[in-house]
């Protein structure tokens, strides 16, 4: 344990990093906490004076006093007059934090007591340090550059004022921000051309988390789920999971071959919008089709609004917008505009649904977090998702335009498809293409893709497909980055 003077020992304890994104006064105090916890501060010494520690760490002494004035206020240090700051002895009363394993743990074979195999389905593309590559086409992530940081500042302020407190941090049980819902239905389902009622919506955390919620309380063992072929591959494992059964039905330039998707389905998936992974909008003759085939065959619609959220030059409405007869859940997200690390969504059905969908909630997790619920909400009511939506949409087509052109210059011999909208491009490649494997080498050239693979049913086998996105990589590097991946997949055909 350090003493007063051991130097050497409290610059081990404490690393300051000018890489971190808290301040010094924080890192100060995390490493203190964790020392008192691991025990490695004897209650019996003091703790270096302010002024000595904060020439050992380089560091202003105010800082320091800061940093153990923080630790006073919370208990795990005590001052004592003209003798210097002490760890509380009764923060030592708990037990010490495990540094080691029990061996026995290891005995226990967790996966012969699982009941459901999430592990062994498809996973996500592996792409955690996407922000340090230099060609970043990845889908479903954020460019920092065009994050409206001033606004959801003032937002994520203004949720922090002393009333705004009271509204969000008691239990709501298995309510939502009455603000949050009120935006919604007032500003982002219009556009969609859907009109609710308030006990129609309720609110996720993400689409992924409805759908789990659907699964759960829907389906089951002998359950049918049609699903676009390809299609989004997280919904078609949620639904494994749930033991449903998934039926492939192909899709062509306008979408979802309704009158492919067999007559016995139970729940019929599908992203109208633009469609996972090809981006095309299902047309409006099968809109009708698949709206007119439900009520007959007796199938619940879960429509995935998926890539919706930008402006498009000729915007559809919403499958949910045309239903009239409560078949249509609709699924929504504010992945694509705010931020996907925020796992914000909502949904919309009937409000018998909405209220079991609750009940379910309540039971996982109560409700989303209230505070983000409140910045979201103040974030609409200000305005700035509208603003943020004009912002995007236009960068967004920009790039697209960009990425299309640098294709047909670099790669023509490649199929675009140049679909309005959106945050990416489907892409097919030349006979005997494995994008797997272009995927793997153009990662050494600084380049993410995402082989298409993933997006078929059944075995995972060469595919030809890959999926760019557009939402994280600045235009000045797309052209770059389609000439580096022209010359790795040159190669690759090559060999």
């Amino acid at each position: 344990m350090p003493t007063r003077n051991d130097a050497a020992l409290w610059a081990s304890l404490i690393k300051l990093s000018s890489d971190s994104t808290q301040t010094l006064q924080a890192q100060i105090r995390q490493a203190i906490v964790s020392a008192i916890l691991d025990r490695q501060i004897a209650s019996s010494l003091p703790l270096p004076s302010c002024r000595i520690l904060a020439d050992k760490l380089g560091v202003a002494r105010g800082t320091v006093v800061l940093a153990f004035q923080q630790l006073v206020d919370q208990g795990f240090l005590i001052a004592r007059e003209r003798r210097g700051h002490f760890v509380n002895p009764e923060v030592l009363t708990a037990p010490p934090r495990s540094l080691h394993k029990d061996p026995d743990a290891a005995k226990i074979d967790w996966k012969a007591r699982r009941r459901m195999m999430a592990s062994e389905l498809p996973g996500a593309p592996k792409n955690e340090n996407w922000m340090q590559s230099s060609y970043p086409f990845v889908y479903g992530q954020f460019d920092p550059a065009l994050f409206p940081t001033a606004e959801w500042r003032e937002c994520n302020r203004m949720a922090l004022a002393v009333l705004e407190i009271r509204n969000w941090a008691a239990d709501m049980v298995d309510q939502d921000d009455p603000l949050l819902i009120e935006q919604i239905q007032a500003r982002l389902l219009p556009r969609r051309g859907i009109f609710a009622n308030p006990d129609e919506i309720m609110v996720t955390l993400g689409a992924q988390h409805a759908l789990y919620m659907l699964a759960t309380l829907l389906m089951g063992r002998g359950t049918r789920v049609a699903m676009e072929n390809p299609g989004y591959p997280d919904a078609r494992s949620i639904f494994r999971l749930a033991g449903a059964e998934t039926l492939a039905v192909p899709v062509d330039r306008d979408g979802m071959n309704v009158d492919a998707i067999p007559s016995d389905s139970n729940f019929v998936f599908v992203t109208p919008s633009h469609h996972c992974p090809t981006m095309v909008p299902l047309s409006h003759p099968r809109r009708q089709a698949l709206l007119t085939r439900a009520e007959e065959n007796d199938w619940v619609i879960i429509e995935d609004d998926y890539d919706s959220q930008l402006a498009d030059e000729t915007p559809q409405a919403a499958l949910k917008g045309l239903d009239h007869t409560g078949r249509v859940v609709y699924l929504g997200s504010m992945s694509k505009t705010l931020a996907p690390g925020l796992r914000l969504g909502y949904l919309v059905g009937p409000a018998e649904l909405v209220a079991e969908l609750r009940a379910l909630r309540r039971f996982m997790l109560r409700h989303p977090p209230a505070n983000n619920q409140r910045a979201v909400a103040l974030f609409l009511s200000l305005g700035h998702h509208d603003a943020l939506v004009r912002r995007l949409s236009a960068a967004f087509e920009e790039r697209r335009r960009k990425l299309l052109e640098a294709i047909g210059r670099f790669m023509p011999e490649w199929e675009a498809a140049d679909v309005p909208g959106g945050t990416s491009i489907w892409l097919k490649g030349p006979e005997g293409t494995d994008t797997s494997l272009l995927a793997s080498a153009a990662r050494a050239r600084g380049v993410i893709i995402e082989p298409g693979g993933r997006f078929f049913d059944g075995p995972e086998g060469p595919s030809r497909y890959m999926r760019l996105g557009i939402s994280s990589i600045a235009v000045q590097h797309i052209e770059p980055g389609i000439r580096e991946l022209a010359a790795v997949a040159v190669r690759r055909l090559a060999a």
